[in-house]
């Protein structure tokens, strides 16, 4: 991604070390003609435009200029201090989780989802085991042996990409959706392998006591995802249950979902345990690395040679990234959760 930039002509600043979480050296970077600055201040104080992975961190609020370019992952919908500090600093925020192609489907979000619903199954799987606060049940079964039950809730591409996984290991899958289309989709690829079941509240209440694995795959794209898993139906779940919440990102689906991180991933609440990584691929970085490169450098190359108004303005599938510009809250899902005033994207650029 560096040297295409660099062979847009375009000046290339990297801080020190940000590839190595992704098994990318520095070498690399210098020799793909970029220039490395020591700290990740340098980069902020320099650049126009912030090409990076996830949201700014709290450390960073203050170190966003006037009309800078944030060109990342924002989830602003389950965030106000982010919403807030963006506004405060005028800054033109393109997130990538909004941006749509000419199907109305979101291209840069898609490689995540697909990670974090294959991923899903394998962190599940892990905290089944009882060293890891499980109930000690193995997804496959063995002869003899029931196979694991796992609830998808959603049957997007989080939630088909589950599916592929746990399928693929032997587990008994139900997939929950209000979309009959995609139920019937996954239903005529997996046939009798899976279960599928019209999401209502009724069907979630039976369904989560007999699941040993529930991953939470709902999206609503920019607003903060529906609550479906609510607290009193953990009780009635089974102690040592596992919950994947991949919606923590927009704020979770499950009512006692909070994010927690790779070095710290579950709690247990009422015997169940909760898995609630904010940024899932992160574990796989390297291969995370590569598939969202693959997904946004188009429309980062487009932002960077003409301009982010020219570029929005010619891709009306870019423009719906457009979360906030110099101070005004361009996603009308941003904007309602937070109770917010909503200006259409279109009308800033005018």
């Amino acid at each position: 991604m560096a040297e295409a930039f660099k062979n847009h002509g375009h000046t290339v600043i990297v801080e020190k070390g940000a590839g190595e979480g992704s098994a990318f050296s520095d070498d690399l970077y210098v020799k793909a003609g970029t220039k490395m600055v020591g700290t990740a201040k340098e980069v902020w104080g320099e650049a126009d435009m912030i090409y990076k992975v996830k949201e700014p961190l709290e450390a960073e609020y203050s170190l966003i200029r006037e009309n800078q370019i944030l060109y990342t992952y924002l989830h602003l919908a389950p965030d106000r201090p982010q919403t807030d500090a963006l506004v405060k600093a005028q800054c033109i925020g393109v997130a990538f989780e909004t941006i749509k192609d000419k199907k109305g489907q979101l291209p840069c979000l898609k490689p995540m989802s697909q990670i974090a619903g294959r991923l899903s199954i394998q962190e599940g799987a892990k905290y089944l085991e009882r060293p890891f606060g499980g109930m000690g049940v193995l997804l496959a079964g063995v002869p003899g042996v029931p196979h694991a039950e796992i609830v998808v809730l959603g049957a997007g591409i989080v939630g088909a990409n589950a599916v592929k996984s746990a399928v693929g290991i032997g587990a008994h899958v139900t997939v929950v959706d209000i979309n009959l289309d995609r139920l019937e989709y996954l239903e005529d690829i997996y046939g009798s392998k899976i279960s599928t079941l019209y999401s209502t509240p009724e069907n979630i209440s039976e369904i989560l006591p007999k699941a040993d694995l529930v991953i939470g795959a709902v999206l609503i794209p920019g607003s903060s995802a529906p609550k479906l898993i609510r607290n009193h139906h953990l009780p009635t779940m089974k102690k040592g249950s596992v919950i994947v919440d991949v919606a923590i990102d927009q704020g979770g689906c499950s009512e006692a979902s909070h994010v927690t991180y790779h070095d710290d991933p579950v709690y247990i609440k009422d015997g169940v345990v909760n898995y609630c990584v904010g940024n899932m691929p992160g574990a796989v970085a390297n291969t995370a690395t590569l598939a969202l490169g693959n997904a946004t450098l188009n429309y980062g190359l487009s932002i960077a040679d003409l301009g982010v108004e020219a570029a929005l303005k010619k891709d009306p599938g870019l423009l719906e990234g457009l979360n906030v510009y110099k101070g005004k809250i361009t996603y009308q899902g941003v904007a309602q959760a937070h109770g917010l005033s909503y200006t259409p994207a279109l009308d800033v650029l005018k």
